[in-house]
């Protein structure tokens, strides 16, 4: 087969530029209406989202909305490695030509974790993010002094956190550093022998990701509600970052497809990526469903309060309803026919929709807890969106554009150029 190579073309480069440079200006005038309204105490329900009772609470919307961004999209640079990493250990044929797309990704993984770092020690001198953060919540003395809070203080520290978070990044750095490095070196030698080496690193790692995504979702977005805790949230968060990178995976594909590129890609190989966008949208469904009902029939105070935070609240409810209908109803309708998951013009519409929709999960989780009856969702949200989207796409072409766009010498090419179901 004729070795294919992505270019990356000014014009491509272009439109993510202008995307970034217009979230950033929909961003610098959300913040500047923001403080506009926040200094006239006459415009209601804007004037409080603004103004927290001790100043312009404009910098705590940044840091949450900074959060989430983070969150999100490291989430999609290691589902890449992830995704990358299962087809070997599954020993996967099918997906041989389509690979290099999600190893793309993990190419943000050490950019968000900067990102994470600087927005984390931003926001740690007003405990805009995590509460428990405060040193006065353990002192027994401490008119603020929390029993929960200090019960968990074994865990939930500076030093540990810190510690876990470099503990988590390392690994995953170096795992899809050694699998990179792996995979462009079969591309010269080809044979089995890489691609062993190849499986058993990715086994390895997936060994390591099933804790510490697990691991993370708990420090990153459930420690922010400190008092609350569900045993399903680090499952929940894994199927959120699953089915958010299926989707953008079953996009980016197809898009190449219509540029002219992966030859190696027919009907069938799509239809099975359209598969589990449709399949993982209904795991989301189940773990989102089994974590609300299971609070829901217990009835407890303390569980109840996360879900009446969102689903009671003016400013969340739309969202929580919205956030079902994108998630579960309409993939679960538009991808139910067979037809449907091998037509890419409907594709081109589910995915985005699907990536956009659990992005809005992850505004969820993180915002009222943050923010509480201050929460907003406006320019802000959009400009910050659109920023950190259109860097992350911009990182993870440029380096598609490096290598080989398929890999040449996968010992089960062959047998995907002849998938057929």
């Amino acid at each position: 087969m004729v070795e294919e190579k992505y270019e990356f073309t000014s014009g491509a480069k272009k439109n993510l530029m202008i995307t970034f440079v217009v979230g950033l200006v929909l961003t610098a005038l959300g913040f500047l209406i923001l403080n506009m309204l926040g200094g006239d105490h006459g415009h209601g329900a804007e004037a409080a989202a603004a103004h927290d009772g001790h100043g312009f609470a404009w910098y705590k919307r940044l840091f949450s909305n900074l959060w989430i961004n983070n969150v999100f999209f490291v989430g999609l640079g290691l589902i890449g490695v992830f995704f990358f990493a299962i087809q070997y250990a599954a020993q996967a044929g099918w997906s041989a030509g389509i690979l290099r797309i999600p190893l793309s990704f993990g190419n943000w993984i050490i950019i968000g974790m900067v990102l994470m770092a600087i927005t984390f020690a931003a926001a740690y001198p007003s405990h805009s993010l995590f509460h428990w953060l405060d040193s006065s919540l353990y002192d027994p003395a401490s008119e603020n002094f929390d029993k929960i809070i200090a019960g968990k203080s074994w865990y939930l520290n500076k030093a540990f956190y810190i510690g876990r978070f470099i503990v988590f990044f390392g690994g995953w750095w170096l795992f899809f550093g050694k699998l990179k490095k792996l995979a462009f070196k079969e591309d010269l030698e080809g044979g089995t022998e890489i691609w062993r080496k190849i499986r058993s690193t990715a086994a390895y790692f997936l060994v390591f990701f099933a804790v510490s995504s697990s691991m993370s979702a708990w420090d990153w977005i459930m420690s922010i509600d400190t008092h609350w805790f569900s045993t399903m949230f680090g499952w929940y968060v894994f199927a959120s970052w699953w089915v958010s990178g299926l989707a953008l995976i079953t996009f980016i594909v197809i898009m190449l497809k219509d540029k002219g590129y992966l030859s190696v890609v027919n009907s069938n190989h799509i239809h099975d990526l359209g598969k589990f966008v449709f399949a993982f949208s209904i795991f989301w469904t189940y773990i989102w469903f089994s974590q609300f009902l299971l609070i829901y029939y217990a009835g407890i105070p303390e569980e109840t309060i996360y879900f009446v935070e969102r689903w009671k609240n003016d400013h969340y409810a739309p969202v929580f309803f919205i956030n079902l209908i994108v998630n579960f109803f309409f993939p679960f309708l538009v991808l139910m026919t067979r037809d449907a998951k091998r037509h890419t013009r409907i594709l081109k519409v589910v995915c985005p929709a699907i990536v956009f929709g659990h992005w809005l999960d992850f505004y969820l989780m993180v915002t009222p807890g943050t923010l509480q009856e201050n929460g907003g969702f406006g320019l802000i949200e959009v400009g910050l969106l659109a920023m950190y989207a259109s860097a992350f796409i911009y990182v993870a072409l440029s380096n598609l554009a490096k290598a080989p766009l398929v890999a040449k010498n996968h010992p089960m090419l062959k047998e995907s150029l002849h998938h057929h179901i």
